[in-house]
């Protein structure tokens, strides 16, 4: 009983504890990717879009005291990476990423052939 509690349903569907935890939110004009990171160091995250799959990978080092002893630790420490999909229509040429209070954000632009236009009545 207590094991069906653990697993993920859905197509979409993450194993409890990823990490990092994301947000993906979208407009006409673009894809927002929120990444949830406290501790993260920019400089050791690599960012990639291939075929409109993101990936996210790096590590997080979680210090820890010498001999000292933990009862419990839920802080996530070590080598990570967490691939999402994005719509077909983005332009991964465009994409910005900025790390801000523990917040890692990506924006990726739709493509602007692609981006409803408003047709003006004469």
């Amino acid at each position: 009983m207590f094991d069906t509690l653990n697993r993920t349903t859905g197509i979409r569907a993450v194993r409890r504890g990823s990490f990092p935890q994301v947000n993906i939110g979208a407009s006409p004009e673009r894809v927002d990717v929120y990444l949830f990171g406290a501790g993260l160091d920019p400089k050791t995250v690599d960012i990639s879009i291939e075929k409109s799959l993101l990936a996210v990978s790096g590590s997080r080092e979680v210090p820890t005291r010498e001999g000292g002893a933990y009862y419990r630790r839920e802080r996530f420490g070590g080598d990570f990476r967490r691939v999402v999909s994005l719509p077909e229509d983005v332009d991964p040429e465009h994409a910005d990423a900025n790390y801000r209070d523990g917040v890692l954000h990506i924006t990726v632009p739709r493509r602007e052939s692609v981006r409803p236009r408003q047709i003006e009545v004469r």
